[in-house]
């Protein structure tokens, strides 16, 4: 190996590691701006057999894949172990087991290496995704204070982000959040329930123009939390208990859903779709063979629940903006690929005055790159992680 040719943060390369759920992902980035590599081993393909990730084979894949992965992301980057300033991990949240053979490799290399090891919050890369294609861009820097959307199969958050102190050190904090399901897992609900595939996003986005979003008039009640007592854990307390909430809930739409094929007697439809779609793994969201498959009942009813949830995601975003005096919009996680939510948000960003971004489709789910953005602010200010570091998969982003 040969021996680097600069020293101190000076390189700004950090590599990043991410095993939060069902990508084994690794990536090197210069400066929290420019990556210089980003692989990533997916895993959907083995978790759509059981309609949603399997934890214990999600880890074991992460074992088989994480060396191969890194060695990768070093090989296209074009450098060696000696050139990185830092190697960055995802803490959390994530599930325990997958997270811990991201930690346990990252911790290791450091050990060997001498180097220092930066713990990331799964939620802020995905914020810093956006924040570094921007950079990459050279656009104008997002105008802070920014509200951040971050949504996704696992969560469905608003945060308010901006940065402090002499070393601009970003914090958050959290004005809203999904009681109950988040917006991607209703959709791969929703979309197991009418025999389409997993994850179930992109077949909802991509049958949902073939149908009349006005055609089941689906609506989000007032979400009303609870009073939380001492000693027990109540998750539809508030975020915060002081203004207004701006919080979602899916929940209540899936089961609406459910309701209506069973009233509309859509059972059999579905059984059939199922059938052709298991006999043909190869199949993808956009094939006609699949809208074939969907009568105009089925693709009204799979054009209203986007339209629903879009909207109230859309609803929800905009009153936080206008009630907190955000004056940019960031939107971020698995489910910003959907583009009947990049359409309808851009333009009421556009409409409201506010500059908006989105990921790009590569980044829009879980990679290593936004790990390694998300890093360089704490290389900088030289936070870097415990030797104890460990998984944490109920980890929180900033404070209520």
């Amino acid at each position: 190996m040969r021996e680097s040719s600069e020293t101190g943060p000076s390189r700004g390369l950090i590599l990043g590691i991410e095993s939060s759920c069902d990508e084994t992902a690794a990536a090197v980035v210069r400066s929290g701006t420019t990556a210089l590599s980003n692989v990533v081993a997916s895993q959907m393909s083995l978790h759509a057999n059981y309609g949603g990730v399997v934890p214990e084979l999600a880890s074991r894949e992460h074992l088989r894949n994480i060396v191969p992965v890194v060695r990768e992301a070093m090989a296209r980057a074009n450098v060696t172990f000696a050139d990185l300033d830092a190697v960055a991990v995802t803490e959390g949240p994530g599930l325990a087991g997958a997270l811990l053979v991201g930690i346990t490799y990252a911790k290791a290399l450091t050990f060997g290496l001498d180097k220092p090891l930066i713990s990331v919050n799964h939620l802020e890369g995905h914020i810093h995704a956006v924040l570094m294609e921007a950079r990459e861009r050279s656009d104008a820097p997002m105008e802070l204070p920014l509200l951040a959307l971050v949504v996704s199969g696992g969560h469905t958050h608003l945060y308010l982000a901006q940065q402090r102190g002499t070393d601009a050190t970003w914090t958050y904090r959290n004005v809203g959040r999904t009681v109950d399901d988040a917006a991607g897992e209703a959709y791969d609900k929703v979309a197991k329930l009418l025999g389409l595939g997993y994850p179930g996003g992109p077949w909802i986005d991509a049958l949902a123009p073939h149908g009349n979003p006005r055609a089941v008039p689906f609506t989000f009640g007032e979400i009303k939390h609870r009073a939380p007592r001492e000693g027990v854990t109540n998750k539809k307390a508030p975020t915060t208990t002081e203004g207004r909430h701006f919080d979602f809930s899916f929940s209540g739409i899936k089961t609406a859903v459910l309701r209506y094929v069973e009233t509309h007697h859509l059972r059999e439809d579905i059984e059939v779709r199922r059938a052709a779609l298991a006999a043909n793994p190869l199949i993808t969201p956009k094939d006609e063979a699949v809208l074939k498959l969907c009568d105009q009942q089925t693709l009204d009813l799979i054009a209203s629940f986007q339209y629903a949830v879009v909207g109230n995601l859309i609803k929800q975003t905009a009153a936080a903006a206008e009630s907190l005096g955000a004056r940019s919009i960031v939107v971020s996680g698995g489910v910003a690929a959907n583009s009947e939510l990049r359409r309808r948000l851009q333009a009421e960003a556009d409409r409201r005055g506010l500059p908006i971004a989105f990921p790009s489709l590569a980044l829009s789910t879980d990679n290593a790159a936004m790990i390694a953005a998300a890093a360089w602010p704490k290389l900088l200010a030289q936070n870097f992680a415990a030797e104890d570091l460990g998984a944490t998969p109920q980890l929180r982003l900033g404070h209520p």
